[in-house]
C-alpha cells in the first residue's frame, strides 16, 4: 500500500512556528533579567509566558510534522556538515529541555527555591541554546540561498 505524499507546508507556517520559540526566548531572557534584579513576580510571569510560547511552538511543530512534508536541507559540503552538527545538537537538547523545564517549574511552584535555582542554572542556558539554534536552523533551511 502506497502512502500518499504530504503537501508542503504553507510558506508562512515555518516562520510563525519559529517566531513562537523566539518569543519564548525573549521572555526567558527577560525573566532571567528580572530575577537577577530580585523582581520575583515579574520573573515568575515571564517564565510562565516563556513556557506557554514554548508549548505552543511544540504543538505547532508536531502538527506541522504530521500534516506536512519535511523540508530537507539543500546545501552540500561544509555548509551541510555545519547544518547537521547544529541540527543534531539542537535536537538532542530540545528533547532534554522539556523535562528540565518541567522539573524547574515544579520546584518553583513547590517553593523549593534552592533546588529550583540549582536546576534553573542548567535549564536556562540549554533552553537559550535551543531557541538560538532553532532560529539558525530556520534561517539555513528557508533563507539561505541554495
Amino acid at each position: 500500500m502506497l502512502v500518499p505524499m504530504k503537501p508542503e507546508a504553507p510558506v508562512w507556517l515555518p516562520l510563525v512556528n519559529t517566531a513562537l520559540i523566539g518569543i519564548s526566548g525573549l521572555f526567558l531572557t527577560a525573566g532571567y533579567g528580572f530575577i537577577r534584579r530580585k523582581r520575583v513576580v515579574a520573573h515568575h510571569r515571564c517564565m510562565l509566558t516563556a513556557t506557554v510560547f514554548a508549548a505552543l511552538f511544540l504543538v505547532v511543530y508536531v502538527s506541522r510534522a504530521v500534516l506536512f512534508e519535511t523540508r530537507l536541507f539543500p546545501g552540500e559540503g561544509l555548509v551541510r556538515a555545519i547544518y547537521l552538527a547544529i541540527l543534531v545538537s539542537h535536537t538532542i537538547l530540545a528533547i532534554a529541555v522539556g523535562p528540565l523545564v518541567l522539573v524547574t517549574l515544579i520546584r518553583a511552584f513547590r517553593g523549593e527555591f534552592l533546588r529550583h535555582r540549582r536546576i534553573a542554572r542548567l535549564t536556562a542556558p540549554v533552553w537559550a541554546y535551543v531557541v538560538i539554534t532553532g532560529w539558525v536552523i530556520y534561517l539555513m533551511l528557508y533563507r539561505l540561498p541554495t
